[in-house]
């Protein structure tokens, strides 16, 4: 099945960069628009490479030429040095959530086969939209090298991968970065051919899901079209034929996914007994008194976190004009007559259940309106999105409803992607992020 090998990596030069937390970044497509503080850090920062996803609606050629020629240079300075002998590259991450918890999370980097999706070997679970993908091919196919990692999933209950992995495990990692939110991403080179040979014997039966990175892997696919159009031929062992991956068991006991937070902007103002009135007939509703706004935000995704696991569909709802928060509780047999054309994965999702329950029939607010009409944004931090919330609340003319979402835990991506099913947007949060800038697959030369 997955076809996992260990390559030759392209990173920076320990010799000539002190420090990487002056060069590395968080992948592109989390990056604001402006950038400027990664700009500031180094002269050869990562997002001179890898860019933003922010190209302009007149973008010209020199976007990505430039990329190029940096690239190029940047090599023939042995400031990127790529390594002798392919290897498979520990990568893990120690990090804090916000409940105070430290958690090492464990997975590693290699190249993996290209498959396409109808084929079951790499399995997504996001739609992905090819205009969104033609800055990435753009750049990709000009500089012939990728940047960043696709993260995906795999499993294995018994730890095999990770086992032999550490028994190779050099002491001193090649690099030991801090990113920006205090977590410390460490790599480690395994070049030892046994332990190499067993790693990939053990995929050999397996699929992988897609974390993380859905366009970065559809990009891929598309070059690999793009050349065939052009004549090319393509052996199996091409590096065309290959993308960079991070990998991670989804049995890992750091892997963690983080929910994402819905602010919905109502399109005109709705008091609370009004609101109420629209969710009781589907929600047991309880408020939640007695607490500067903070305390009832996060009261209430306390008593949200208890239901984790009884099969419970629960979110907070935080009106801001009104300063009123309530806990709600799907009722049974509440999402029966809702979009007959879902499937019984999709209708136990609590975003599902969000998106269409409340969203579309409680409120009125279809997938089309609130698309066009920019009516809901994400958030993974609760306190950005009350601030957010707060400050909307003082405007004319809309009304900001806070929805406060439990995380989709990592069994129910996996079972969407097993039945070909995709998710509704920003259903999951990966976290932490892998940095961009460790380590670079080279596709040419």
């Amino acid at each position: 099945m997955a076809v996992v090998k260990p390559f030759r990596g392209l990173r920076y030069n320990p010799k000539k960069i002190k420090r990487m937390e002056d060069i590395v970044t968080p992948p592109y497509d989390v990056i604001d628009e402006q950038g400027t503080d990664f700009y500031k850090k180094n002269p050869y920062n990562m997002i001179q490479l890898d860019l933003t996803k922010f190209a302009g609606n007149n973008v010209t050629e020199e976007r990505y030429l430039s990329a190029k020629r940096k690239f190029d240079q940047w090599q023939a300075e042995t400031i990127l040095i790529q390594d002798q002998f392919p290897a498979l590259y520990l990568y893990f991450i120690d990090y804090t959530l916000p409940s105070g918890k430290k958690f090492t999370r464990k997975g590693f980097v290699g190249t993996v086969g290209l498959a396409e999706f109808s084929e079951g070997i790499v399995k997504p679970h996001e739609m992905t939209f090819r205009s969104v993908t033609t800055d990435r091919l753009r750049l990709l196919d000009t500089c012939r090298a990728q940047f960043s990692q696709v993260f995906s999933l795999f499993s294995d209950e018994q730890g095999e991968v990770m086992a032999a992995l550490e028994k190779s495990c050099p002491d001193t990692p090649l690099y030991s970065v801090e990113d920006q939110d205090g977590c410390v991403h460490r790599l480690w080179r395994i070049t030892d051919p046994e332990i190499l040979a067993e790693v990939q014997s053990f995929f050999q039966n397996k699929s992988l899901y897609i974390a993380d990175g859905h366009h970065r892997y559809t990009t891929a696919l598309q070059l690999r079209e793009l050349l065939w159009e052009r004549g090319e031929t393509l052996d199996a062992d091409s590096p065309f034929n290959q993308i960079m991956m991070y990998l991670c068991p989804m049995e890992d006991p750091g892997l963690s996914v983080l929910p994402t937070h819905r602010l919905v902007s109502y399109p005109e103002k709705l008091s609370v007994p009004d609101l109420l009135a629209k969710l009781t007939g589907s929600f047991q509703i309880e408020e939640i008194k007695n607490g500067s706004r903070e305390m009832l935000v996060a009261e209430v995704i306390g008593r949200m976190d208890e239901h984790k696991g009884d099969d419970r569909t629960v979110f907070g709802l935080y009106h801001p004009r009104e300063d009123r928060c309530f806990m709600l509780t799907l009722k049974d047999g509440a999402m029966v007559n809702i979009n007959a054309d879902l499937a019984d994965a999709l209708r136990e999702l609590d975003v599902v259940a969000l998106s269409e329950l409340i969203l579309d029939r409680l409120l009125g607010l279809d997938h089309e309106r609130c698309e066009k009409e920019d009516l809901v944004h994400y958030y993974s931090d609760p306190d950005n999105a009350l601030d957010v919330a707060v400050k909307g609340a003082s405007g004319t003319g809309q009304e900001p409803i806070l929805f406060l979402m439990n995380n989709t835990p990592v069994f129910q991506v996996k079972k969407i992607a097993d039945q070909n099913l995709i998710m509704p947007h920003k259903s999951t949060y990966f976290y932490p992020k892998i940095l961009t800038g460790l380590l670079i697959n080279k596709l040419d030369g």
